[in-house]
């Protein structure tokens, strides 16, 4: 998947164009250390796909390589986190 990120610096989102539709994540820059993800949006057609999951499993690897942390209040961001316990160490729950 070609996951696209925009930054303007106080929010931003990873977004990728799957079969024509396009799913998201989106997210508030809270300090230099800490983003707080807002929300996922993936169209109908993606349900079930994993696309989503790309997403949420993409913001946490940046969030490692950036070395901030993660503050989800995204249901979906935040029960993804719930399954994931490997996440830990950047999603703050």
């Amino acid at each position: 998947m070609d996951i696209r990120h925009e930054d303007n610096g106080s929010k931003g989102r990873y977004s990728v164009i799957v079969e024509g539709h396009e799913a998201e994540v989106t997210y508030s820059r809270a300090s230099s250390k800490l983003i707080i993800v807002d929300h996922t949006g993936v169209p109908d057609a993606l349900r079930g796909k994993g696309v989503g999951q790309a997403l949420a499993a993409h913001a946490v690897e940046e969030a490692r390589k950036g070395g901030w942390k993660i503050m989800p209040l995204c249901p979906f961001f935040k029960a993804q986190a719930l399954r994931h316990t490997d996440w830990a160490d950047v999603v703050n729950l």
